[in-house]
This record gives structure tokens, C-alpha cells and sequence, in this order.
């Protein structure tokens, strides 16, 4: 199975609009998609796999039947 590892900057490249920025944001307020820091909690290099990002993004999917009416 391939399931790559993508820096923050690769994620970005994936999710048009996404920021390192807002994903670092995201990562530190729980909100963001499943991620790796195998240098330690406080390294300086983070991973995620291409799969987590977008289950993270079938997650946040919105279907127009659960969007109220505005009629």
C-alpha cells in the first residue's frame, strides 16, 4: 500500500487555500489532520500521511441536505 509522508509544504501543494501557517495553527488547536513528529514533540520536523489528510477532508465534507434552508 502507498501511503507517502508529506511535509506541511506538500500538504499545502494538495489542499488548494491551505497555508503552513493555518495547517500549523489547525495542528496546535487539535483541529488539523493527523500528524508525526518522530524527531520528539518538540522537533522540527512534522509528517503526514497523504491517507489522514484526506479522510481529514471526506471528514469535514458538508452534504447541501445537512446545510439549513434559508427559504
Amino acid at each position: 500500500m502507498d501511503d507517502p509522508l508529506l511535509s506541511p509544504e506538500m500538504v499545502c501543494d494538495l489542499l488548494p487555500g491551505m497555508t503552513v501557517a493555518n495547517l500549523k495553527d489547525l495542528r496546535a488547536s487539535g483541529r488539523g489532520p493527523r500528524y508525526s513528529k518522530p524527531t520528539g514533540g518538540r522537533g522540527r520536523i512534522t509528517l503526514y500521511r497523504r491517507s489522514d489528510v484526506l479522510r481529514w477532508v471526506d471528514d469535514a465534507m458538508i452534504s447541501t441536505r445537512d446545510q439549513p434552508s434559508t427559504g
